[in-house]
């Protein structure tokens, strides 16, 4: 069995919270379109469930996993809008329960995974906490998304720091997807929490340095907001340049948000 870790607890808060935001919307708000193209609300929960289960079936059931995988692979542009697409031709309340269930069985298998254990994953094998970290960093980005469709402005927690570590260790990807030089040497990063302490990461005598606020970091590299929106300061051409395009997700760059008053 896994050793206990806060990550499991924050990654179910976080989907409690968004649980919370959708659970008494009307089937017409369901329907709000939110800043994903194309997607509403209910795409955004849809989405998630489909991943629930994907990262449940890893854990549980390796050869499931692995036809989700081939499956992905016949349509690697548009498998995730199609499973989104589907799951949102549902009715509200039957979406609404099969990703409660999908995510209460997520968190009992990776509460019960072997301690030491890794899973296939769409990207290099994770261990449950790792696993449940990426989960935790979707739930909160596309809550992000359900929030600004709702015009809800959420308080931020400092859960954030898993979104913030995701990024930090995204860093050499995010060059390198887009075929970058990646930068010989590490960044100091030091950003705000919730709770007013900081979080810290790299050398401290690091040259090139991000500083500001973790939500603002969260949205940058979730790309839910522009960088010009964000109280973000970069010191050093490389790190002003990671700001530029920094990412926390796999896969091929997003085109992420348009900066506030640009026309759409």
């Amino acid at each position: 069995m896994s050793e206990p870790t806060p990550v499991f607890d924050d990654l179910r808060e976080e989907s409690e919270e968004l649980d919370h935001l959708v659970a008494e919307l009307t089937e017409e708000r369901w329907a709000l379109v939110t800043p994903a193209p194309r997607w509403s609300i209910a795409h955004q929960i849809a989405h998630l469930h489909w991943t629930d289960r994907a990262a449940l079936l890893a854990v549980t059931d390796e050869d499931g996993f692995g036809e989700v995988v081939q499956k992905a692979l016949k349509s690697p542009d548009s498998f995730v809008d199609e499973a989104a697409e589907e799951g949102a031709r549902l009715a509200p309340a039957e979406l609404l329960s099969r990703w409660r269930e999908g995510r209460a069985a997520l968190d009992r298998a990776l509460r019960a995974a072997p301690q030491g254990a890794r899973f296939p994953w769409f990207g290099p094998p994770m261990s449950a906490a790792s696993m449940a970290t990426g989960r935790l960093m979707e739930t909160w980005a596309h809550g992000q998304d359900v929030a600004d469709a709702l015009g809800v402005v959420r308080a931020p927690t400092d859960r954030l720091r898993h979104v913030v570590r995701i990024g930090v260790r995204a860093r050499d990807f995010a060059f390198g997807v887009r075929g970058l030089p990646v930068p010989a040497e590490e960044f100091r990063v030091e950003v705000r929490a919730p709770s007013g302490a900081l979080w810290t990461y790299g050398p401290e005598d690091a040259p090139q340095r991000v500083t500001g606020p973790a939500l603002d970091f969260c949205l940058l590299v979730t790309q839910r907001a522009h960088r010009a929106d964000l109280a973000l300061h970069a010191e050093g051409p490389d790190a002003d340049r990671w700001l530029d395009i920094a990412q926390a997700f796999a896969g091929p760059p997003g085109t992420g948000r348009k900066a506030k008053g640009e026309p759409a």
